[in-house]
C-alpha cells in the first residue's frame, strides 16, 4: 500500500516526527474506531458533534437524520473535518512538565458526498453490522420510512493524516535521579459481558 498523498495544508505540523500518512496504519486506525468527531463552522462559530462511523475501503461512511443540522450542512458541501482518536495509555514522567499520553489518531479532511440507491442500502447495512458486531444478524432491517428518515455520507480518504506516540517519558537529564516513579499506564477498550434487555423475548437454541 502506498501512502496518502496529503497536500501541504493538511499535513502534520506541530511534532512532525510523530506524523504518518501510511494508508495500512491509517486504516487500522480508523477499523479499531466507532466514534468520530466531526468539526465544522455554522454562523462562524465552531461545532464538533460525535458520530459512529465506519470504513468502506477509501473512505468513512456516517450516517444520520435528514433533518439534523449536521446532515443538513454536511449534505450542503460544507467543509468538515472528521477525527478519531485511541488512548493507548498515561506516560507519566518524572516532571509534571513532561507527563504525556501515548495515541494513535486519524484526520480527515473533505466534503461529504450523498450515498442513494441501492449504495446507500449496502451502506446501512455496513452500519449495522458494525453496530452488532459480535452478535449473529437477525434484527429487523430498516423500513423505508425509516431509510427514507436516514441520510447517508461518504467522506474520501484524501486529505488524510495520522499521528502517533508511543514509548516512555522523554524526562530531562537533570531529573533522572528524582526518586519519583515514571513509566506508562496502558490504556485499551475492552467490553463487558452483554446485558439482556428485560424485555427481551427468549431466544429459543437450535
Amino acid at each position: 500500500m502506498c501512502d496518502y498523498q496529503t497536500s501541504k495544508s493538511y499535513r502534520v505540523r506541530q511534532a512532525p516526527k510523530r506524523a504518518s500518512y501510511d494508508r495500512a496504519l491509517v486504516h487500522s486506525i480508523l477499523d479499531e474506531g466507532y466514534v468520530a468527531h466531526i468539526a465544522f463552522v455554522v454562523d462562524g462559530l465552531p461545532v464538533a458533534l460525535p458520530m459512529f462511523y465506519v470504513r468502506d475501503g477509501e473512505s468513512v461512511l456516517l450516517h444520520g437524520s435528514r433533518k439534523s443540522r449536521l446532515v443538513k450542512h454536511l449534505v450542503g458541501g460544507a467543509p468538515f473535518c472528521l477525527t478519531v482518536t485511541h488512548l493507548d495509555g498515561l506516560v507519566l514522567a518524572r516532571s509534571a512538565f513532561h507527563h504525556s499520553m501515548n495515541y494513535r489518531s486519524v484526520m480527515v479532511h473533505g466534503r461529504a458526498e450523498r450515498v442513494t440507491g441501492e449504495e446507500k442500502t449496502r451502506a446501512m447495512a455496513l452500519i449495522t453490522a458494525r453496530v452488532r458486531q459480535g452478535r449473529p444478524s437477525g434484527e429487523r432491517p430498516a423500513n423505508e420510512q425509516e431509510a427514507k428518515a436516514t441520510e447517508m455520507l461518504r467522506l474520501p480518504l484524501v486529505e488524510v493524516a495520522a499521528k502517533v506516540r508511543t514509548g516512555g517519558p522523554l524526562d530531562d537529564e537533570a531529573d533522572m535521579a528524582l526518586p519519583v516513579w515514571a513509566g506508562v499506564i496502558p490504556m485499551q477498550l475492552v467490553f463487558g459481558e452483554p446485558v439482556r434487555d428485560v424485555a427481551s423475548v427468549p431466544v429459543a437454541v437450535a
